[in-house]
């Protein structure tokens, strides 16, 4: 098997949302991004697959020499050697793939996070960074598109940890700010035994509003020059977002079961994005 065969494979096993928008890219620039989301499918897998802390925290390190390795030219992973080939061209840097491994590294130490500012920390490393790294493999033109791939990262991250509550909540996580599981007077035992209320209710409520907030100033921020070269984002905005919807209008069944797109539906959503310009 190639590299490139490799983080194909990696890439359309995730089911993710993300693949669907790379089917539309030219041919350089879906090699570059399948292989960066590739590595961040590798990075990640090692925290939620891992159970043992230690070995999870050798494979990371393992992982940051390698990445270090591989800007020194000598990539030993099929997956560092299929994007190593595109780092020039797309201005791929080597601290944005140390910043996503750091991100992976939090989910090791840190279970809680006590209040939003701190979870924006985390949502910066594994969701913001990698938004920026893909604005720049999508085609960006303009400074200012990196502000928002940067905030439409951080919505899609808030749209993860809405959806994936009660999965995180089996792994003993809540990554919702304990200030706010307190404003609204949920218990954390709660959460980890899956308990719903109307108490919960209203709390996710308001953290979904909070990320329709994100993706509005994300679009805000995206210059008019840019928007054609970043129709992919636009197309996962446009999937993530109808994920948030859809979760909300099944009134946050989160604690119990992950709500999920169909692929036929992501596929629809990405390709009137693609066709039509429309969300």
């Amino acid at each position: 098997m190639t590299p490139q065969d490799y983080v194909q494979q990696k890439a359309s096993a995730s089911g993710s949302s993300f693949y669907y928008a790379f089917l539309f890219l030219p041919p350089p620039r879906r090699a570059a991004i399948t292989a960066f989301y590739a590595f961040c499918r590798e990075v990640d897998d090692v925290v939620d697959e891992v159970t043992d802390p230690g070995v999870a925290a050798s494979k990371l390190a393992w992982w940051h020499n390698e990445v270090r390795q591989a800007f020194a030219g000598k990539p030993n992973h099929p997956v560092t050697q299929a994007l190593m080939p595109w780092v020039a061209e797309f201005g791929i840097e080597e601290a944005s793939l140390q910043s996503v491994i750091d991100g992976c590294e939090m989910d090791l130490t840190q279970t809680r996070y006590l209040d939003y500012p701190n979870l924006t920390r985390y949502c910066h490393l594994v969701a913001g960074v990698v938004g920026e790294v893909s604005a720049k493999i999508f085609g960006q033109t303009e400074a200012t598109t990196t502000a928002y791939a940067h905030k439409l990262g951080q919505a899609f991250q808030l749209t993860n940890i809405l959806r994936d509550v009660g999965e995180d909540a089996l792994r003993g996580r809540i990554y919702l700010p304990v200030s706010e599981l307190q404003l609204f007077d949920v218990k954390a035992h709660e959460i980890l035994n899956r308990v719903d209320s109307d108490r919960f209710q209203a709390l996710m409520q308001f953290q979904a509003a909070r990320a329709h907030a994100l993706y509005d100033e994300a679009l805000a921020l995206l210059p008019a020059n840019d928007w054609k070269h970043q129709k992919p984002g636009l197309m996962m905005a446009s999937i993530y977002r109808t994920l948030l919807r859809e979760i909300e209008a099944q009134k946050f069944p989160v604690l119990k079961q992950r709500v999920a797109l169909t692929p036929l539906r992501k596929l629809w959503l990405a390709w009137k994005m693609q066709a039509l310009g429309r969300f």
